[in-house]
């Protein structure tokens, strides 16, 4: 008969009838069935009880439940830091985005203003506040909107960024707290009777005031995963906003230099075509004060030519007026010499009469002349500085990559 896993308490009577005869006993095993039990049934000198398969499992998960659950909390919360980290490095680079393109409006503000600046010299009557003025006061306005908008977002990032880096560093605190209580928890799972190892510590079943529950760890756990998540989001969320500000800002900055640009064409076209006029006016001008000076000579010349037979009819007149006595007649040749005179005269009034017309309407060209000059050096003056000055600096003006931040 095979009694190995009989329980003795003593030592069998010898036999002395044939076993097979005999009619066989019953005998129950001793076994350890209690619910919360941990160690076998004790005998005089050896054990033999041992544990259920349910038992064991049970005792085994009990065991190792915490430290699974630490090692499965400690890698979340060191997946979060990593990925904390990995967001706060992504969103580092978006702040230097953004301070690069801080930096790369500080050009086009110094455009807008140096244009304005310059367009202040220009001269009356070309000093007025034109289509390209108001672009570039809109383009100053823009620049300043942008730059602000820039400084809030850079802001907004830095608190972000430290946010980032507080959670990352109580992630990193509660995983490393975690990975501290699971190496305990995994040494007190090799701990069995006869470990040596062990001893006694009579104060450790005391509750320390601090400890924490299965609850609160837990939502202290979960809490500090949900936090991580959300400044994750954020930084996410932090990032996209950043590229859409920093593309519509470029965009923004781009085509209102555009525009200006335009604008600044159309007067430059403007100027030019007005000078065009003039110069055509000033050499129909100059044309008018040749003649006009020929015409005046011409005149002159006459009055000159008038006054020498006048001279003389006066002379002849003056000497007749010398006749003696009965000698001194109105003859014919008398009224003829009278009447010379008086036409002379007539026709000398008339000339002199022309000649300061002539004269008159001769520094009135002057004057034109002057003005058109004035003018067309007013023109000239506004052209140079809208187009050597302002177009000419407006070309050192940031490409869309530099405002956008990459380079």
């Amino acid at each position: 008969m095979a009694q190995t896993d009989v329980l003795l308490t003593k030592q069998p009577v010898p036999q002395t009838i044939p076993a097979c005869e005999l009619p066989p006993k019953q005998y129950d095993v001793a076994r350890n069935t209690g619910a919360y039990t941990s160690s076998g049934l004790a005998t005089s000198g050896f054990r033999t009880a041992k544990y259920l398969v349910d038992e064991w499992f049970q005792n085994c998960y009990a065991r190792y439940h915490q430290a699974f659950a630490d090692r499965d909390h400690s890698e979340r919360q060191r997946h979060e830091s990593r990925q904390l980290a990995a967001e706060t490095d992504l969103l580092l680079a978006q702040k230097q985005r953004i301070e690069r393109a801080l930096d790369a409006t500080a050009v086009p503000f110094s455009i807008a203003t140096d244009n304005l600046q310059c367009r202040e010299r220009r001269q009356h009557p070309d000093l007025v506040r034109d289509y390209v003025e108001m672009e570039l006061l809109k383009e100053a306005e823009l620049i300043r909107n942008i730059q602000e908008l820039l400084k809030r977002t850079i802001m907004q990032a830095v608190t972000q960024i430290r946010m980032n880096r507080e959670h990352k560093e109580r992630c990193e605190m509660d995983w490393s707290d975690k990975v501290e209580a699971y190496n305990i928890d995994e040494t007190c799972a090799r701990y069995h009777n006869q470990s040596t190892e062990v001893q006694f510590h009579p104060h450790s079943t005391k509750f320390e005031e601090s400890a924490s529950t299965p609850e609160s760890w837990a939502k202290f756990t979960q809490e500090n995963l949900n936090r991580a998540e959300r400044e994750r989001l954020a930084s996410v969320n932090l990032r996209e906003l950043i590229d859409c500000i920093l593309r519509d800002t470029a965009e923004d900055l781009r085509l209102q230099c555009d525009a200006v640009n335009l604008a600044f064409g159309r007067r430059c076209e403007e100027l030019e075509d007005a000078r065009h006029k003039l110069g055509h006016h000033l050499e129909k001008t100059l044309r008018e004060i040749t003649d006009q000076e020929h015409n005046v000579a011409a005149l002159k010349q006459a009055i000159k030519d008038k006054e020498v037979p006048l001279k003389v009819a006066q002379t002849r007149l003056y000497q007749r007026s010398h006749r003696p006595n009965v000698e001194l007649c109105r003859d014919a040749a008398q009224f003829r010499l009278v009447n010379e005179v008086e036409e002379l005269n007539m026709s000398l009034a008339a000339l002199r009469d022309k000649l300061l017309e002539a004269e008159q309407s001769l520094r009135n060209l002057e004057d034109t002349r002057m003005s058109l000059e004035k003018d067309i050096a007013v023109k000239t003056n506004s052209l140079f500085i809208d187009r050597q000055k302002c177009m000419t600096h407006r070309t050192r003006y940031p490409t869309i990559l530099q405002l956008a931040g990459y380079q």
